[in-house]
């Protein structure tokens, strides 16, 4: 797995405390990695880098869940928002393994919306598919 990170430019600039959202490539795929929290103040933050992804049109967005401590319902939202809003031609997938995350997704079946892999590399293999 390659990955080639990039600066978000104007929209890495204002990220709530507790929040880091960095945007990069890896083997072809467009990727979100989220760190820390997401909760009603990072939301916005979290929205804004997700849309910002979906506006290049990549074959692939992959929010990358796996160091987000506490994940907040309004960023179930922003994920099934995603889905939603995706360009025909990307495929978007969350990749969360741990019980702030992964389970919140299940309980609420918002992984029968949205592709979830508990890693980045079953991640990028799955949207070849």
């Amino acid at each position: 797995m390659t990955a080639d990170w990039q600066q978000g430019g104007d929209v890495n600039s204002a990220q709530p405390r507790g929040i880091e959202l960095t945007i990069l490539d890896v083997d072809g795929a467009r990727v979100l990695d989220v760190r820390g929290v997401v909760d009603l103040l990072s939301a916005p933050a979290f929205r804004e880098h997700v849309e910002a992804a979906l506006a290049e049109a990549p074959r692939a967005l992959l929010i990358d869940l796996t160091d987000v401590d506490f994940f907040a319902s309004v960023g179930l939202e922003v994920l099934v928002s995603a889905h939603r809003s995706a360009p025909p031609t990307t495929q978007v997938a969350v990749v969360a393994d741990g019980p702030a995350t992964s389970r919140p997704i299940r309980i609420t079946g918002v992984d029968q919306i949205v592709a979830l892999y508990p890693t980045l590399q079953q991640a990028v293999d799955g949207i070849g598919h």
